[in-house]
């Protein structure tokens, strides 16, 4: 019998089963493998022993931060080559980033993982935010909720699935795959608060497709500042989020209207963040909770309309296995060649073996 294990491995880029076989015990079953260019490999199982199938956590979360090190090396590479650079159109923003960064560090309201440099920081008081998250209508009203996979927004996630709701999050930077989808029913009440982790999502979600028909009532983000008259948000430099956002309005599973909320400390509430140096693809936000208020921006930030692929560098193109995907789709679709951006220096994580 042929099986599709690919779930085990879903967090992992498939290089060379050797370096990745340690996910699994190998003791537990025999495994042969149709191994080819194709991002869909097939696993010959003995289906009596298939069940005894164990997700090596402590092998994920290694690799998982020995990625993020090298991610955040360079993201600190980049802020100092793009604050020096006063032409950069992203220069200002490193310049807010790192004195909130700075200012959570100093009053010491910033949490586990630390230092909150090149993250969306975690502070105190996440979980009492993400409790006023969870009273909003929007959220009640949700069946389906897409929450970014940081740290701060664990108890958000938490909610959404003690809640009975879909929960869509996506692979951290998107490194192996796209989204994964999570419910109540997939779980049991031992399991959700696990699931609620990066490698919860790996061992237990059901990775979607850019085909998957999906709609997504309320979008949570992350964010490292925010400006609550405007709805102006900064992300912590990586451009993410705005590329998930992007893809979903291209599968059609959002649009104008999905409202799009961020939890942070009320530090990180800010009043200088120049509208008219937005990037097109920036994502603005409806709603702000922080542990003492929620703040409906009314914001007049025009969403972004799905990939602007004119800013898409080939570095970052190359980095990403679904974009990739999508663009070729989207190609062949309407036989005519999309643009790309300009070139960038390609950071570490690019620079994995695929």
């Amino acid at each position: 019998m042929e099986l599709h294990v690919l779930r085990i491995f879903s967090a992992f880029p498939f290089t060379s089963i050797p370096k990745h076989s340690r996910i699994l015990s190998k003791s537990h079953f025999p495994i042969s493998l149709n191994f080819s260019d194709s991002p869909q490999f097939s696993f010959k199982v003995d289906c009596q022993k298939r069940n005894d199938v164990v997700f090596d956590d402590a092998a994920y979360e290694a690799e998982r931060h020995r990625l993020d090190a090298e991610a955040h090396k360079a993201m600190a590479e980049t802020s100092e080559r793009e604050t020096q650079d006063q032409e950069d159109p992203k220069a200002w923003k490193w310049v807010i980033r790192k004195r909130i960064w700075d200012l959570m560090e100093a009053q010491n309201i910033a949490q586990f993982p630390r230092p909150v440099h090149h993250r969306i920081p975690n502070f105190l008081g996440a979980s009492v935010a993400a409790n006023k998250l969870s009273e909003l209508e929007e959220f009640k009203g949700a069946k389906c909720v897409k929450v970014n996979p940081d740290t701060p927004q664990k108890q958000v996630r938490f909610l959404t699935l003690d809640g009975g709701k879909k929960l869509l999050t996506p692979q951290p930077r998107l490194r192996t795959g796209f989204f994964s989808v999570l419910e109540s029913s997939m779980l049991s009440p031992g399991t959700i608060k696990e699931a609620c982790t990066s490698a919860g999502v790996a061992k237990y979600g059901r990775p979607i497709g850019l085909d998957e028909k999906i709609q997504v009532d309320l979008i949570v983000i992350g964010s490292v500042a925010v400006d609550p008259r405007t709805g102006a948000r900064l992300g912590k430099g990586e451009g993410f989020a705005e590329l998930e956002y992007g893809m979903l309005r291209y599968m059609g599973a959002i649009d104008d209207s999905t409202p799009v909320v961020t939890s942070v400390h009320d530090e990180q509430l800010v009043d200088d963040i120049p509208v008219n140096k937005l990037l097109i693809h920036d994502v603005p936000v409806d709603i702000i909770c922080t542990p003492t208020q929620v703040i409906f921006t009314n914001t007049s930030i025009p969403k972004p309309q799905g990939i602007y692929w004119e800013k898409l560098s080939p570095e970052k193109l190359s980095q990403i296995r679904i974009l990739r995907q999508l663009k070729s789709k989207i190609e062949q679709e309407t036989g005519q060649k999309l643009p790309t951006g300009p070139s960038e220096k390609l950071p570490p994580t690019a620079q994995r073996r695929r």
